[in-house]
């Protein structure tokens, strides 16, 4: 089909091709693949030096469409590659934002293979002209530098999930054909049907996702959200983010009037996990604000359980599970899944986050050493966040550190002048656990937050 009618075959049939021509190979073809680049899916044998798992990252692809303004679109064309990608629970796949820490350098494939600890790299670029759209990508094992597959795809701006889809059942049918029938369905399912829905949507992340958190810049991102949201009122993931950004004015204490924005946040949030049953991002943020904003735990479980179900090695769904885990007295649990989410995304934007869950798993456990700690390590990253200023007083006050906690208690009345113990409420976690809410406010009561 490919050779006379340039047709490319579905992904079932290149998996079906895959699987039959494993059978045929050798033992040496199994074990030394040639260092020709190929034109089919080549079947590797899975390897054992890094994981039981392959492992793959896939790099910031280049942007050749010769206009800046495109640097959003293409990072956001290989955003949903890794995400189809991770949908395969036979692959263990580095999350975006760590593999994004080599954008616009140049870089040594074998150094990245240590680095990130993977031992397949994909690199690619992308064009956009106009309406036409080229997509071109290549699969090289860390450990030799060998290409072990190329290829490019073409077709219009209309035809780019499609075209995602053919990159990454490629890449899957290069490293290994054993992949069930849901795993590509799931993989192949649309975000939206509206073009201008997914541009806004990509415009959103790149404006979330930069490294400090300020409040101008969750109001761009949730604006631009909220547009994707009139473009396609059922565009599950735009309206998780959009919830996500409203857990963040809860978190900072930006919000104004906190009776309609949590009110709004957790009618996002429901309408996240409604239309997104089967997205485990839409699940994982939906679920966490459902949590944190609407107090439902017990909801805010459930959802980021079905998205690890669903994708395992989603790094945003296990960093969220680790503070749903400590809000429901299982802090162990917790310092496990952040640190998952931290072996998937080592150098995440994010990582911040997952470092303070550690760090309130940690005092909930009352190893207020190790609280603050990790907390500490989560200021490093992001100076100005208030939740891991607040474990680290707590835990200072609770190991008998009176001046560290007293100087970490006048930082964070810096950064949020009406913080008091009487409206500490507003932005505490939801403990299931009264014990790990009573230890917490009478720890920052001791560490000299006013009453």
């Amino acid at each position: 089909m490919k050779k006379h009618l340039r047709a490319e075959p579905e992904a079932q049939t290149a998996f079906l091709a895959a699987s039959l021509r494993s059978l045929e190979e050798t033992e040496y073809q199994r074990t030394a693949p040639s260092l020709d680049v190929v034109s089919q899916p080549q079947v590797l044998s899975v390897p054992t030096k890094h994981h039981d798992r392959a492992s793959v990252a896939v790099l910031p692809f280049q942007n050749l469409s010769g206009d800046t303004e495109q640097e959003y679109f293409a990072d956001g064309i290989v955003e949903d590659i890794i995400i189809a990608l991770a949908h395969f629970r036979h692959l263990y796949v580095i999350a975006r934002n760590s593999s994004f820490t080599y954008k616009g350098q140049a870089v040594d494939i074998k150094q990245v293979g240590r680095e990130l600890d993977v031992r397949y790299v994909v690199e690619g670029s992308v064009r956009r002209t106009g309406d036409r759209l080229r997509i071109a990508g290549q699969l090289i094992d860390t450990s030799t530098g060998a290409h072990l597959w190329a290829d490019r795809f073409d077709g219009t701006l209309a035809d780019v999930f499609d075209l995602q889809d053919q990159v990454a059942s490629s890449i899957v049918g290069a490293i290994t054909p054993k992949v069930e029938e849901a795993e590509i369905e799931r993989a192949k399912r649309k975000p939206t049907e509206s073009l201008d829905a997914y541009d806004y949507y990509l415009r959103g992340l790149a404006v979330f996702d930069r490294t400090i958190t300020v409040r101008s810049t969750i109001d761009d991102a949730l604006g631009l959200f909220m547009k994707a949201i009139d473009r396609d009122p059922e565009f599950a993931m735009a309206h998780a983010r959009a919830a996500r950004c409203y857990a963040t004015r809860k978190s900072n204490g930006w919000m104004i009037d906190r009776a309609q924005e949590i009110a709004e946040a957790t009618r996002l949030a429901r309408r996240a996990v409604e239309l997104g049953r089967d997205d485990a991002i839409a699940l994982s943020y939906g679920g966490y604000v459902l949590g944190y904003v609407g107090g439902d735990l017990d909801d805010s479980a459930a959802c980021i359980d079905r998205a690890l179900a669903l994708n395992p090695n989603l790094a945003a769904a296990l960093g969220v599970s680790s503070w749903v885990k400590a809000c429901l007295g299982e802090p162990d649990k917790a310092v496990e899944h952040a640190a998952l989410a931290m072996r998937l995304s080592p150098f995440d934007p994010r990582l911040f986050a997952w470092q303070f869950n550690s760090g309130l798993a940690h005092f909930c456990a009352g190893r207020y050493d190790d609280a603050v700690d990790w907390a500490g390590k989560s200021l490093r990253h992001q100076p100005n966040y208030p939740s891991a200023m607040r474990v680290v007083a707590a835990g200072h006050a609770m190991a008998g550190r009176f001046v560290e906690a007293q100087e970490m208690i006048a930082r964070l009345c810096d950064f949020d002048p009406a913080l008091r113990l009487s409206n500490l409420a507003d932005i505490l976690p939801p403990f299931r656990r009264l014990d790990d809410r009573t230890r917490y406010i009478e720890a920052l009561r001791k560490a000299g937050l006013p009453e």
